[in-house]
């Protein structure tokens, strides 16, 4: 049985991770936050309501489509479908008590790439800079998720 200590601050592993999950997290809020103000500052807005609040004289038609709004919208996306995994897998591989060096500098990578990704994505740097650090970030999932896996067997 899992000794009940490996997820509580005594644990350097689940410290470790605690703290770049909470970071993963805030950069996603931060990005999620810029999608809202694309939309107040270019006048982009989805949804009639939206409008009304923003626009009284009604001039403002709602717009779906807009590059900037929609690449902020991606990167949101994008961090959710990467930082919630993270997150779930993150807890399962700490239960299994990991050496600390390989997990905490999985957790570092992951987090790096994640701030690179949002960098890349929202500043419009060229290919392949974006989907490298995707792929980074998926490829430290998946090692955690295969090592929880093994130690479930």
């Amino acid at each position: 049985m899992a000794d009940a200590t490996l997820l509580s601050m005594d644990n350097p592993v689940f410290k470790a991770f605690g703290f770049y999950a909470m970071v993963v997290i805030l950069k996603m809020f931060v990005v999620q936050l810029s999608v809202p103000y694309r939309r107040i500052t270019r006048k982009s807005f989805s949804t009639p309501e939206d409008i009304k609040m923003n626009d009284p004289s009604g001039k403002l038609k709602v717009i779906k489509n807009d590059d900037v709004v929609e690449r902020h919208r991606s990167a949101h996306l994008n961090d959710m479908e990467n930082i919630i995994p993270f997150v779930l897998v993150g807890l399962f591989y700490v239960a299994t008590n990991p050496a600390a060096s390989t997990a905490i500098l999985l957790f570092r990578i992951f987090t790096g790439s994640r701030i690179v990704h949002s960098i890349v994505y929202l500043g419009q740097v060229p290919q392949p800079a974006r989907a490298l650090s995707f792929f980074v970030s998926m490829i430290v999932n998946c090692v955690m998720a295969i090592f929880t896996l093994q130690a479930f067997l």
